[in-house]
């Protein structure tokens, strides 16, 4: 996901695990058990001790959970599993789930080097000294100058985290930057066939072997590092989005990926710590929300006034692709930005194209080699998968890889080994014309399908084809940007189709961050190049830009709730590129729509002045949660509490007070929603409203005016959609837009209309 050759080891590390896990007579996996925590007896000091005396031995028990969820996670064989299940305090027993990672220049793209309008730079810089960002990844690597700690004040006292040791980590490399490093591993180690008990394959401390979360982390909140850049690329101050605020990692991501119990103690552990947000760029596929481990800790963060931003997922431009789209969760999009790398590939037919390159070795020089493509009846030649290439084939040559299956970085490994001089990576349907920047090991060139496709046709027709490649280093103020990226997982949300996902798009393609010297900027085992800033792409890389500029705005406005934080940033996005056009999508070329880029691009100058915001306090989500066909133990899974009866439900789940709406009307003309306002500008500000309709859905709002006599004051207004008789029933959306507005605010809202599911 953050890149395909995490992908291709996960599925190995899999099929590796597979022998493991069925070697004992009862082999046993972890599963996490939901506890009635108030049916504790008096008889137990805590839950821990009850929790320990439901299982046979003390050592299956692997954490106990207290805030991000109600129960524990133990190593069991199926029968102990099913005993539980008939234990009257025993709500459910689930099965361990494995979640993947969805792996410069953003913070002047996003305009964060300027004046914040109405917030001194300096002040809102001060501020967010006191605000404190817990990265949930595969760990830091702490000597990054990102993570330098030159000129910030004390830690904050409300901080209770700290930092652990580890065979490769001191707690000493800590410092007022990094103010705290943990790791969590035993849902990891029982997977891999030892036990939590065992020594794994990898060291046990927060120590980060991959790059991802390094990345992430200095994306949030990196100190400015001058002439950062990727082997030449990108060259300029690497920053993160709050340069000042705080960094928590806790690792919960390894090797194989990041298991559900792990990524639940992960949580637990940061809220009580004292974290303010909370950035996961991981995810698995969408379950019910009492089935997401993500979902249900989030739920206690967000109660707690903790501000979480997850990834979309990088499944696009497939159709309800999402993963993370729980109301209460940032559920973030990628985009790409204002730079790019082009790179050139010179046919012998004197036709030129351009595609993309984060190549850096000496080149193939300026004589034209053999170009060849093998579109021969086996499709892992073409596609280069490792062992397809035949030497006397890719000797001295320019290779064609088709995009697709495994790593991008391991085609041209692939090329490479067989002899080739050069690589062509060229697109399929799949990927349209989204074009992705790797540091690849030889010289090659990324291009698009249509190009691809030109390329292609050249060598089929053309009795002896030749191609030369160079490269054009780092280009800025691309136009179009942002566009939507083909990878960016879509909606619509198929967890509850009334609920708008994703919430917005971030920067997420080619981003320049901190990386492990741990490890080659390809992430293969055969690059031994090092390197203290990588460029990555995926949504793994905009959920930590939100995630940063949520700090921004609670360091601006320390009362607002998540929600209201949330709906900022989703009301002040834009839907126009820098050439004043729609946003477009990448996967096709045409425009985008809010399945694919929620509210918008994100714009933190405005989000800082809303004007207004649509606020949900936690008893809203419980009668939105009540609203679902979910029994009242599961929604007490989600929100842990007993005496949750679920007597006030929605009509409708659109009902709740969400900055979007998504309209379903399956068997009705007509649906009916109240939205509430909060004014959060200056007092006796008056605000209209412009409806723009889907083409065949009539949109009344009442009342069309609000005045707010006061700050902090609300008012409600209803919106009633009724689909024109006779409309088909297709099962495409159609979109539109309600604007609230005055002089100094736009307040905008998404809208999608859809018949069926």
């Amino acid at each position: 996901m953050a890149s395909n050759a995490f992908l291709l080891s996960l599925t190995t590390a899999l099929l590796l695990l597979l022998p493991l896990l069925s070697v004992s007579a009862m082999p046993k996996q972890t599963y996490i058990v939901h506890m009635k925590h108030q049916d504790k007896p008096s008889s137990y000091a805590t839950h821990h001790d009850w929790y320990s005396s439901q299982l046979q031995t003390d050592s299956s028990l692997l954490y106990t959970y207290s805030d991000a969820y109600h129960g524990f996670a133990a190593s069991l064989d199926s029968d102990e599993a099913d005993s539980l299940r008939r234990s009257d305090s025993v709500l459910g027993v689930y099965e361990d789930t494995l979640y993947t990672l969805h792996t410069t220049r953003t913070p002047e793209f996003l305009g964060l080097n300027t004046e914040f309008n109405g917030h001194n730079t300096q002040v809102l810089d001060q501020a967010s000294n006191d605000v404190i960002i817990g990265v949930l990844d595969t760990g830091v690597w702490p000597e990054s100058k990102s993570f330098d700690d030159s000129g910030l004040p004390e830690i904050p006292t409300k901080w209770k985290g700290q930092c652990e040791s580890g065979p490769d980590f001191k707690p000493t490399l800590c410092n007022k930057k990094l103010i705290g490093a943990r790791s969590f591993s035993k849902g990891y180690r029982m997977a891999s066939g030892g036990g939590s008990g065992t020594k794994p394959k990898e060291a046990v401390s927060p120590r980060d072997n991959d790059g991802h979360g390094t990345h992430t982390a200095s994306t949030a909140a990196g100190s400015p590092v001058g002439n950062a850049s990727l082997l030449g690329y990108a060259q300029g101050t690497a920053r993160g989005m709050a340069t000042r605020a705080r960094v928590a990692s806790y690792k919960v991501c390894w090797s194989v990926g990041c298991f559900g119990s792990d990524i639940l103690a992960g949580m637990d552990q940061a809220i009580s710590d004292g974290v303010d947000v909370l950035s996961l760029s991981l995810g698995g596929g969408s379950a019910p929300y009492y089935r997401d481990t993500i979902a249900i800790g989030a739920f206690t963060a967000v109660e707690k006034g903790i501000f979480v931003s997850c990834s979309a997922g990088n499944s696009g431009p497939i159709r309800a692709s999402l993963a993370n789209v729980a109301p209460w969760i940032m559920t973030v999009g990628a985009g790409t930005i204002d730079r790019d790398f082009p790179a050139f590939a010179l046919l012998g037919n004197k036709n030129r194209f351009t595609g993309v390159s984060l190549y850096s070795g000496n080149g193939m020089g300026a004589k034209p080699v053999g170009l060849v493509y093998n579109k021969g009846n086996s499709s892992s030649s073409n596609m280069c998968l490792p062992g397809s290439l035949e030497p006397d084939f890719a000797r001295g040559k320019v290779v064609i890889c088709d995009r697709g299956v495994n790593a991008r970085v391991e085609k041209g490994a692939v090329v490479r080994d067989a002899g080739g001089v050069g690589m062509i990576l060229a697109n399929t349907a799949a990927s349209g014309e989204e074009l992705v920047a790797d540091s690849h090991l030889l010289p090659a060139v990324a291009v698009g399908r249509k190009v691809g496709d030109m390329i292609r046709e050249y060598v089929r027709s053309d009795s002896n084809p030749t191609a030369v490649l160079s490269f054009g280093g780092t280009v800025l103020n691309v136009k179009p940007s942002p566009v939507v990226a083909a990878f960016s997982s879509r909606g619509p949300n198929m967890v509850n189709p009334q609920i708008l996902k994703p919430d917005v798009i971030g920067p997420g393609v080619n981003i320049l961050a901190s990386w492990s010297e741990a490890v080659g900027p390809t992430g293969l085992d055969t690059d031994t190049r090092k390197t203290q800033f990588n460029i990555m792409s995926g949504t793994s890389m905009s959920c930590p830009h939100i995630s940063g500029l949520a700090a921004l705005l609670k360091a601006a406005h320390p009362e607002w709730s998540p929600s209201a934080i949330k709906s900022a940033l989703m009301t002040t996005a834009y839907t126009q590129d820098n050439t004043n056009s729609s946003l477009r999508d990448a996967a096709g070329g045409g425009l985008s729509n809010p399945l694919a880029h929620g509210a918008g691009h994100v714009e933190p100058h405005k989000a800082l002045d809303p004007g207004l915001v649509y606020d949900i306090s936690i008893e809203d989500y419980i009668t939105f949660l009540c609203s679902l066909d979910y029994t009242v133990p599961q929604v007490q899974t989600i929100v842990k509490r007993p005496n949750v009866s679920c007597s006030r439900k929605f009509s409708d789940p659109g009902q709740l007070n969400y900055p979007s709406f998504s309209v379903l009307f399956a068997n009705k003309r007509v649906v009916r929603y109240t939205r509430v306002l909060t004014n959060v500008g200056a007092a006796g500000s008056v605000y209209d409203v412009t409806v723009h309709a889907p083409t065949t859905v009539n949109v009344a709002v009442k009342p069309t005016k609000l005045v707010f006599k006061s700050v902090g004051e609300k008012q409600r207004y209803t919106v009633t959609f009724v689909a024109e008789r006779g409309a088909p029933k297709k099962p495409m959306s159609e979109f539109g837009s309600i604007v609230w507005s005055n002089a100094q605010h736009q307040v905008k809202s998404p809208v999608a209309v859809a018949w069926t599911q």
